[in-house]
């Protein structure tokens, strides 16, 4: 417990010498804000207007693999009644967060900090996070905090609305990308999770970092955020993006970019630290069941456009690519053991 940073922070003026990344993992200068990450209307998607929103959200998906969302369906209030539960759960006494603290990476409910792996980490990040299941909702929910005392009515309203959310997302590039409807249903889309990253005030950003650079290997990302801190790399350089107020973030993930056969980029991207606020960001993913076959999707596979992907169960994905991401350093992507050269 004492090695989360939400418990000493406050209490240092310098970074601690096993924060501080080596320079080629630093974050180096801020990064602008990137103007061409499109904000879509989801409310506009009724009528003549739908067609419109398909052809928004592909296109955003094959530049950038992210965009975000507003009028979305996921209630305001409830938005901002989960973010300030999350604050409270990261300023609770040591005593409350101990229940669910587990250097355990196999623990499905878990409080931990840094990366998975706190002891085998030569350097640490700056963040804490809650992580744990919440699809099927009545399968997980006595496994998630007591506290605060409202946790478990809070997040299970959050994790269906945001559910409804990403579904209706899949739902809308399934019909872009031409697929039958209900595509992604069923085991493709079976497991939803949950990840709140916490990154308190640093006293030195230019030299810490709160996530390295990464892409999801799930299915879609969903991401709410009230304060600066997510990058992604576009064009060569890092570029932000602007938490806007009650909108998400969708990001698109390894998954999609296998099963659209790469028509989708998955986006490549990090997270920054503050030295002037502390940083919270609520991360819901929705992924395919273990025992899913994964494999680009016949639809659109051609003698004129083949597969540029092999086919696999998404439990030996996830095993490749945790190896992948603790490997130091990192050749090539997670997805080249996949990839079909011709």
């Amino acid at each position: 417990m004492a090695s989360l940073v939400s418990t000493w922070s406050s209490n240092v003026h310098s970074l601690p010498e096993n924060y501080i990344m080596p320079p080629e993992r630093r974050p180096g200068t801020f990064a602008p804000i990137c103007k061409d990450i499109p904000v879509i209307d989801l409310g506009s998607e009724l009528g003549h207007s739908r067609a419109y929103l398909v052809q928004q959200i592909i296109k955003a998906s094959q530049e950038l693999g992210i965009f975000q969302v507003i009028n979305h369906g996921v209630p305001e209030d409830l938005m901002n009644d989960t973010m300030n539960l999350y604050k409270e759960f990261f300023d609770m006494p040591i005593k409350d967060k101990e229940r669910v603290f587990s250097d355990d990476s196999c623990q499905s409910t878990r409080l931990y900090t840094s990366g998975l792996h706190f002891a085998k980490e030569e350097v640490h990040y700056w963040k804490d996070t809650l992580k744990h299941p919440v699809h099927p909702v009545e399968d997980y929910k006595h496994t998630w905090p007591e506290k605060p005392t409202r946790y478990r009515d809070v997040i299970e309203t959050y994790a269906t609305e945001t559910r409804k959310l990403g579904l209706k997302i899949l739902d809308l590039i399934s019909e872009g990308l031409g697929l039958q409807e209900g595509y992604f249903e069923k085991e493709l889309s079976k497991e939803q999770g949950m990840s709140v990253n916490h990154y308190p005030i640093c006293p030195d950003p230019s030299l810490a970092m709160g996530i390295g650079s990464h892409c999801d290997p799930n299915l879609i990302t969903m991401l709410q955020q009230e304060a600066y801190g997510l990058q992604i790399f576009k064009d060569g350089q890092w570029v932000g993006v602007d938490p806007l107020p009650n909108a998400f973030v969708i990001n698109l993930c390894y998954q999609m970019q296998i099963i659209s056969n790469g028509k989708f980029k998955s986006a490549e991207h990090r997270a920054v630290t503050s030295s002037s606020s502390a940083r919270t960001s609520i991360v819901s993913f929705i992924s395919p069941s273990h025992d899913s076959v994964i494999e680009p999707a016949k639809a659109l596979v051609s003698v004129c456009d083949p597969a540029l992907f092999k086919t696999f169960l998404y439990k030996e994905f996830l095993e490749n690519y945790m190896s992948y991401i603790t490997k130091k350093p990192r050749v090539g992507t997670a997805l080249g053991p996949y990839e079909i050269r011709g």
